[in-house]
């Protein structure tokens, strides 16, 4: 009787004590740059619109993406769009067969990481010397 109650009990998980391996983070980010993605593009129409309207709010539209919070969104944005797109292909390469050994796995999540937050880091880094924010 003791273990029916014990099974019937709500079993509590906790999430921070849980250690993911490298490619489960991946995944995980890949489904959030994904959400981040698919909502954020109402809002890149809306501003592609303002862009488009006349002289003023397209002066607009550069101003806000050349201030701190504007050029840090859009990095946040690019930031998504590249983890999504090379997380993508590393899953499109597990679907063909290739790289699902746990090694090989490893090193492609690691790869994603690296890759995605180098290239916003090089893109931040132009537009810095460009003269962007």
């Amino acid at each position: 009787m003791n273990r029916l109650a014990n099974r019937r009990r709500p079993f509590f998980l906790d999430l921070r004590a849980i250690r993911l391996p490298i490619g489960g983070v991946v995944s995980i980010m890949h489904r959030a740059s994904g959400a981040a993605l698919s909502l954020a593009v109402p809002c890149l129409l809306y501003t592609l619109m303002l862009s488009l309207r006349s002289e003023e709010d397209f002066a607009g539209v550069v101003a806000y993406f050349s201030s701190g919070l504007g050029w840090f969104i859009g990095l946040g944005l690019m930031w998504a769009l590249l983890h999504h797109l090379l997380a993508g292909l590393r899953h499109l390469g597990f679907d063909f067969g290739y790289g699902e050994e746990k090694g090989q796995a490893r090193r492609s999540a690691w790869i994603t990481l690296v890759l995605a937050g180098g290239l916003v880091a090089l893109i931040a880094l132009a537009g810095l010397l460009g003269g962007g924010a």
